[in-house]
């Protein structure tokens, strides 16, 4: 069973901490360090509304990237000009862009 650490929502992401970047680069789907799945967590639960997300075009074959709205039941934003045929890459692309948003660090491939 996944158990997730509650504070890890608020979990202050060190933008030093590559080393994590590097890890979520090499296995996107895990198993994570524990560092790493507090990042993920903070990445995926922290904040109401303006996450990037993946929306599913075509399951299993093509995603888009999307934001999710500020208020609860408002549509999602959708950008089709981002749309990825490689799970991998969409989810690196969302990576690199909620690390951003919470770092203020830009990711370089």
């Amino acid at each position: 069973m996944l158990v997730n650490d509650p504070a890890s929502a608020h979990y202050e992401i060190d933008p030093d901490r590559v080393d994590l970047v590097a890890e979520f680069r090499r296995n996107p789907k895990g198993p994570h360090s524990d560092g790493l799945r507090k990042v993920l967590h903070r990445m995926r639960w922290s904040g109401a509304g303006g996450r990037y997300v993946l929306v599913v075009l075509d399951p299993g074959r093509r995603w888009a990237l999307g934001r999710l709205p500020e208020r609860r039941g408002a549509p999602v934003e959708l950008f089709r000009n981002q749309v990825f045929d490689d799970v991998g890459t969409a989810e690196w692309h969302v990576f690199k862009l909620r690390w951003q948003a919470l770092t203020g660090r830009t990711i370089e491939d």
